[in-house]
């Protein structure tokens, strides 16, 4: 007696299709937490950098027009963020933080050794903030 097989079709069943499809939207989905996670650490990259070239133009500026800073706070001279950006200044326009929520504090006063020109609003909540200010 000769046994007959029927030939199978090629293809994939349902369950192997379905499979397939939520071993996909698995991996899509933990590529969108790595996006989001590296998008704000290059957010916090970015503030840092901002803040830190603002300190680098405030020092500049404060060299160049010879500004003085005293310790007792009777005699430091001004110094706006309009004194250093704007066109044609040390900075060609006003920097933002690149996180919407965020914003820049900018001081008035040229600022004491070690202390930034400039604090963004989400330095506490999102750790925009240098590791390192002593030789600002």
């Amino acid at each position: 007696m000769k046994v007959q097989f029927k030939n199978r079709q090629a293809g994939l069943t349902l369950i192997e299709v379905t499979l397939v499809i939520a071993v996909l939207l698995g991996l899509i989905s933990v590529l969108f937490i790595g996006v989001a996670a590296y998008k704000q650490g290059s957010d916090r990259a970015k503030c840092i950098l901002n803040i830190a070239t603002v300190q680098k133009a405030a020092r500049s500026y404060q060299n160049l027009y010879d500004l003085r800073y005293d310790e007792a706070g009777t005699n430091t001279d001004a110094l706006a963020i309009g004194d250093i950006a704007g066109s044609g200044k040390m900075i060609e326009t006003t920097p933002d933080c690149p996180d919407p929520a965020g914003d820049y504090d900018f001081e008035t006063e040229v600022p004491a050794p070690g202390t930034a020109f400039a604090t963004c609003t989400l330095e506490t909540d999102k750790d925009h903030v240098p590791a390192n200010t002593d030789g600002w």
